[in-house]
């Protein structure tokens, strides 16, 4: 059956199997190389015919196939002619495994769909069955060694995967026996599963749209051939949002874009490199847990005598020096960055700073120069999104602002081959964007291991820091001061980045290294840095009012980034390799190179030392100088004039960013409460493993919370400031308008009191007597609940009235004493049912006394409310679930 080709280039997307979705990446306005053009106008509703690639039973003469066409000679020779791309595959490269990515250089700036962002990579096969040719990805991440039967089992075991298929669409070459394949057919679906991506983001079936896709740019040399596809993607219709949305289901609500033109329609970027694997596979390295790096992880399953089948190899870029022999050498290859042309001029040079800065690690290891740096020009035809040019880019949307440090690798080996950090828009403007209301409950507390939130976070910090030092009169935005933080801020945040391309992950407990009166003194930072590392999370290094200044952001590397690069690139003997690396791993005790990543910091159940945005050797206490520093912007604002005819928004920013500190540090405090310090020291060091925080520490973090969030007098601001706290009248910000002061106070103490009364702070407290000789030395459950409780109620003692604000916070640490009385499950202690009843009898005597003092209507009505909610629930069945 004849297929015609509108048809045939629509099948692609039925025949490709999507892959592994990716981060997105932004536009590059290079000059295009050999420009391809679309067969068909975009016509944004209309629907690609579907139809099934037919395989062509007599393929046409070689030379028929390219008379006319442009020739471009490289590792995959291509030919194009007017829209027709197609590339030639000869015998030998029939499946042999080649390095495939694909990044994002074109995205449409919002929810997650962003440009310039590094996609997937795979190693791929192009295999011929008959007249057509699959396009598949090896499963590397099992395997044996070769020739055995252990590696016929895995063979067995594990599935490759089909990404797309063409057919032949000509015969052998007479010169070299090659074949053609469409690569309009083969390329122009969708292999990064965007489709599930945008409906992910949008909840709507948006489509791939190959008819109306094409490539722009294609290139080709003996290093590489490169694809950029200009990808249409569609939804025949927007669907009318439903009359009635149930609380529960509005996420599931189709959004359509709002930055496009129609949001029917989008043209997405995608660039695809194939390029092969190195000849030799580097030396790998073996990764060692007590020192961060990102590694690259397979299944060996060549011998079943080792404890585990995973192999861990440290990720780096292949480093070999020109002269073994001498103490400093260059290396044969440095390890070069592309700064992009898209990148602003007023920061190149910050960001040739921030990467630049890790030849110093690399010059202690014996490597000159071993990192260079290279500003891409009009003269430089390639775009920094192949595999061949590791590069930093910008890149700007609606509601970025963090940067991301991303690398691809050889599975083989862990050798880095490509990274392309991306850095948004976002000082000053992004940073200063007015907080919502509902934005406060969705603020990120920590971060996963796979993505680096480091610039979205800091944006927040830097926003805050801005204000505290405009209404201090410290620094004006659009000063010289102002431009000055700016350009170390951006340094600061490439070097973290540029770490990420390097192997390395999150360190954050390298922030407790110093103490805070270290960190006053630029002297001191400039030398030894604001950390131990520069990957950690490090806010904005503010003084109380009065005292001395010291530098507001990281300047260089800390002693922790000089000996996680050691462990990766010192060049070692192959036969002492393993001595030696012990011998560098061994020092992780010293205090200088603490380490605690992302695993360590998240959520409030694990270790409280490693924190994002805290500094100093006493988290504790630079959380309440942070909380200080919260409350004088508070009352700077309160007391600020503003200029005739100065927004009101200014004042609604700080007031905000205030509790955004707030929210931040209240969850990392709560740790400390049944808190275990984990350590990750190999035999020999004489620390423990886990180790309880100290009763003095607990209590300390327990009485922070409760004078911050649980006194009557917590939260007081000035009726006539909360009136003026305006908002940007041009936004689309859903919501309302004016503030709820209450509304923010009880979505952090509900927070916290969520933390608090949890059965895991239960349970750890409990378990925590065990790794104590004296028991006493533990928090007592009983001494936190009756603190809390203590605290919450404390006008049934003192006699005073009960404002809003007190009824709210009461009502929801009743709810939660009563959910312990009628609702326990499995995992529920013992001692939490029998300690809460015995706490519910008391409040309810307390409630009864407190009901007969002259009070409000309001305070005396939710007293009366409160007595015989609690009277209910202590005569009410118990619903013991597996008691």
């Amino acid at each position: 059956m004849f297929v015609p080709n509108t048809v045939r280039a629509a099948v692609l997307a039925a025949l490709s199997v999507q892959a592994l979705a990716q981060e997105p990446t932004p536009p590059v306005p290079h000059a295009p190389e050999v420009p391809v053009v679309a067969t068909t106008p975009l016509q944004p509703a209309a629907t690609p015919t579907p139809a099934v690639a037919a395989p062509v039973a007599v393929p046409r003469p070689f030379a028929d196939m390219v008379r006319g066409a442009a020739h471009l000679p490289g590792f995959l020779s291509l030919y194009q002619k007017e829209e027709k791309v197609w590339i030639e595959l000869r015998p030998d490269q029939f499946d042999r495994p080649l390095f495939m990515s694909v990044n994002m250089p074109n995205g449409i700036g919002e929810r997650g769909i962003y440009g310039s962002q590094m996609g997937l990579s795979q190693v791929v096969v192009f295999h011929r069955i008959g007249n057509l040719v699959q396009m598949i990805a090896k499963n590397v991440e099992f395997g044996a060694k070769g020739g055995t039967p252990q590696a016929m089992a895995v063979q067995q075991a594990y599935s490759d995967s089909l990404l797309a298929i063409a057919p032949v669409a000509s015969g052998p070459n007479p010169q070299n026996k090659g074949i053609l394949v469409e690569a309009n057919i083969l390329l122009l679906g969708d292999i990064p599963s965007m489709t599930t991506r945008l409906e992910a983001a949008f909840r709507m079936p948006y489509a791939m749209d190959a008819r109306n896709s094409s490539f722009l740019t294609i290139r080709a040399d003996e290093a590489m051939t490169g694809f950029q596809v200009n990808a249409h993607f569609f939804v025949p219709r927007i669907a009318a949002a439903p009359a009635v949305v149930a609380p529960n289901m509005a996420a599931a609500v189709p959004h359509a874009p709002s930055t496009l033109p129609d949001p029917r329609s989008m043209f997405l970027g995608f660039y695809y490199s194939f390029m092969p694997l190195p000849a030799q596979a580097m030396h790998s390295r073996r990764a060692d847990d007590r020192i961060g790096h990102f590694v690259s992880t397979s299944q060996d399953y060549s011998d079943d005598v080792t404890p585990t089948t995973a192999v861990h190899l440290v990720e780096r870029w292949r480093l070999e020096k020109q002269d073994p022999e001498a103490p400093l050498s260059e290396p044969r290859q440095p390890i070069v960055y592309w700064i992009d042309a898209n990148v602003p001029e007023k920061y190149r040079e910050a960001v040739r700073q921030g990467a630049l800065a890790w030849n110093a690690a690399f010059e202690r290891i014996g490597f000159k120069n071993a990192i260079v740096v290279k500003q891409q020009t009009e003269a430089d035809r390639f775009d920094t999104m192949d595999a061949r040019h590791a590069s930093i880019r910008w890149f700007v949307g609606t509601d970025v602002s963090f940067a991301i440090g991303p690398s691809q690798v050889d599975p083989r080996s862990g050798e880095i081959l490509d990274a392309d950090i991306a850095i948004s828009d976002i000082f000053a403007r992004g940073a200063r964007r007015l907080i919502g209301e509902d934005a406060l409950q969705l603020l990120p507390q920590q971060s996963a291991a796979a993505r680096c939130d480091y610039l979205q976070e800091s944006a927040a910090e830097m926003g805050f820091a801005m204000d505290l030092l405009e209404a201090r009169g410290e620094l004006e935005m659009g000063s010289p001061e102002a431009d000055a933080v700016a350009q170390a801020y951006v340094k600061s945040v490439v070097m973290h980045e540029v770490g990420h391309t390097l192997g390395l992950r999150h360190n954050f407990r390298s922030s407790t290294v110093y103490s805070l009166k270290e960190l006053q003194d630029p002297e001191f930072t400039k030398k030894n840095g604001l950390a131990g590392s520069v990957m950690d999370y490090t806010p904005f290094n503010l003084s109380l009012k009065g005292e001395k200044q010291g530098e507001y952001v990281p300047s260089t590397l800390g002693p922790y980034d000089y000996w996680a690069i050691e462990y990766a690139y010192k060049p070692v003997d192959a036969a002492h390799e393993k001595e030696e690396l012990a011998k560098i791993a061994g020092r992780s005790n010293e205090p200088q190179l603490a380490f605690g990543t992302d695993q360590d910091a998240n959520g409030f159940n694990l270790d409280p030392d490693v924190n994002v945005f805290d500094l100093g050797s006493d988290p504790l206490a630079y959380f309440q100088r942070r909380l200080t520093i919260s409350r004088e912007l508070w009352d700077r604002i309160q007391n600020r004039t503003l200029k005739p005819g100065e927004s009101y928004e200014v004042l609604r920013r700080s007031f905000d960013y205030g509790f955004q500190q707030f929210a931040r540090t209240m969850p990392v405090v709560v740790k400390y409460v049944g808190g275990v310090t984990y350590l990750r020291d190999h035999a020999g060091t004489g620390r423990a493993t886990f180790t309880p925080v100290p009763l003095p520490r607990q209590r300390a973090a327990l009485q922070m919370v409760t004078d911050s969030l649980f006194k009557a007098d917590s939260f007081k601001f000035s009726p006539a400031i909360i009136s003026r706290l305006g908002v940007d009248h041009f936004s689309e910000r859903p919501g309302r308008p004016d503030v709820s002061v209450g509304g923010r106070v009880l979505f952090l103490q509900s927070a916290v009191l969520d933390q608090l009364m949890s059965d895991g702070v239960a349970v750890r407290l409990l378990d925590s007597q065990e790794k104590l000789d004296n028991r006493k030395e533990a928090l007592s459950l009983d001494e936190l609940y009756l603190t809390l409780q203590n605290a919450v109620w404390s006008e049934l003692k003192s006699g005073k009235d009960i404002s809003g604000m007190r009824r709210n916070l009461q009502r929801e640490h009743l709810k939660r004493v009563v959910a312990a009385l009628l609702r326990v499950s499995a995992g529920t202690p013992a001692d939490v049912r029998s300690l809460q009843r015995q706490n519910a009898v008391q409040l309810q005597r307390d409630l009864r006394v407190a009901m007969a003092r002259p009070v409000s209507r309001e305070a005396k009505a939710h007293l009366s409310e409160s007595y015989e909610t609690l009277g209910q629930a202590l005569k009410a069945s118990m619903l013991r679930a597996g008691a």
